[in-house]
């Protein structure tokens, strides 16, 4: 398993460990935007583990990966700095993280599109 398999491998991991988190934060605190930050990690990080082990044969599931991973980080991050920071990540970072995810989800759709690369 190349290193940057294993690096989106530990994102995902980290993706699905930050969902629960957040979902328990969200349960426990009544809080509709942590729920919602929940979802988004819950949703991609098994995707990134799945992205991951797809990786070797099709190198677009790497940066499909690569791209899901960044925009959940700035996604639900910037949910999560509103909520207990007060103040987002940066101007519009919420949009673009979302959009980034949207974009991973279609490199992800064009990945099995593509032949897979035969070792």
């Amino acid at each position: 398993m190349s290193f940057s398999t294993r690096i989106l491998l530990f994102l995902g991991g980290i993706t699905g460990a930050a969902g629960v988190m957040l979902a328990a934060a969200s349960y426990h605190g009544g809080n509709a935007v942590l729920q919602s930050a929940a979802l988004i990690c819950l949703a991609n990080g098994p995707a990134l583990l799945g992205l991951s082990l797809l990786a070797r044969a099709t190198p677009v599931a790497l940066g499909a990966g690569l791209v899901m991973a960044l925009g959940t980080l700035l996604f639900a991050g910037d949910l999560a700095a509103v909520t207990y920071l007060g103040n987002s990540l940066f101007r519009m970072a919420a949009p673009v993280g979302g959009t980034a995810v949207i974009v991973g989800w279609l490199l992800a759709a064009l990945a099995a599109l593509l032949p897979a690369r035969q070792d």
